[in-house]
């Protein structure tokens, strides 16, 4: 069996869970890298180009339909930051910046500023269990630098 979230079989047909989310049969899972903006920042110059071609020809007000397409298009390409930073290699920074020993983590991709800057939010939690502390710490996706050292608290008794 693959690692990732495993439901029951019994369960999934009685709650009706569809088979493309049962991760056994997947197989892990990649976030796909960030670079894949600059498909669409060309599919906007192709609106761009025929936007400028219908305002000289058909109506000026095309012109101003392009002008904003040239926007998202610029925008495509200057927010399409490379991830070097894998899940993996966000766990291990994460792993090394809390100041105990992590047992279970978990990690999640969210994009920052006007440029939309890749970070890895990963949460780290103490071995034992329960576990008694848990960190967050906040990883730069694409240069691999760990951002403002970690949050760190104890974990609340329920």
């Amino acid at each position: 069996m693959t690692d990732g979230i495993h439901i029951p079989r019994e369960v999934a047909e009685a709650e009706g869970v569809p088979d493309e989310l049962d991760a056994g049969l997947v197989g892990p899972y990649r976030f796909p890298d960030p670079r894949r903006r600059k498909i669409s920042g060309y599919i906007y110059l192709v609106g761009v180009a025929s936007t400028v071609w219908a305002g000289i020809v058909v109506d000026p007000g095309y012109l101003v339909v392009g002008g904003v397409l040239a926007v998202l298009a610029v925008w495509h390409f200057v927010s399409a930051w490379g991830l070097e930073i894998d899940q993996e290699d966000a766990l291990s920074l994460a792993a090394g910046a809390a100041p105990f020993a992590v047992g279970h983590a978990s990690a999640a991709i969210t994009f920052s500023g006007v440029r939309a800057r890749p970070r890895w939010q990963v949460i780290v939690y103490s071995p034992e269990e329960p576990p008694a502390r848990r960190a967050l710490v906040q990883i730069d996706a694409v240069s691999g630098e760990v951002l403002d050292g970690a949050y760190v608290e104890d974990v609340p008794e329920i």
